[in-house]
């Protein structure tokens, strides 16, 4: 909707003008569709999840993409395309890694230490108290 503005300013009459363009309300309705499910898509699974999810999945969909151009379109793959992604695949690997290291870290220190039963006995013999059930030692 933003944009609409600006391209009936800025290109539409560029391409009223210069070509054969015929501006059909059906597929520019879908298409504006799709963009908002997309952009809501995104914003729930960011929300729900993380960045480095959508990250993740971003590289995950490159992969895809490369894979189904190289094997049904018969695209050329390169040396350097393959090792750029390999390397950003690794920093997404490592990063979640660490982060999840820092996680357990975190979870580790949020654990109450176990109760000694002892202990418990102890303090409640201190305080006077008899347990039932509980037997001297």
């Amino acid at each position: 909707m933003f944009l609409f503005v600006p391209w009936v300013v800025v290109e539409f009459p560029v391409l009223r003008d210069t070509s054969s363009f015929h501006f059909d309300w059906a597929i520019f309705g879908t298409n504006s569709f799709c963009a908002f499910a997309l952009n809501l898509a995104v914003f729930l699974l960011v929300g729900k999840t993380s960045a480095l999810t959508m990250n993740v999945a971003g590289v995950v969909k490159d992969w895809l993409l490369i894979g189904f151009s190289w094997s049904v379109i018969r695209d050329t793959v390169t040396p350097i395309n393959l090792v750029g992604y390999g390397l950003a695949f690794l920093g997404v690997c490592y990063y979640n890694a660490v982060k999840l290291k820092a996680l357990k870290a975190k979870e580790g220190q949020k654990k109450p230490p176990p109760e000694d039963e002892e202990a418990g006995e102890l303090l409640d013999e201190r305080d006077g108290e008899r347990v039932p059930g509980k037997t001297d030692s």
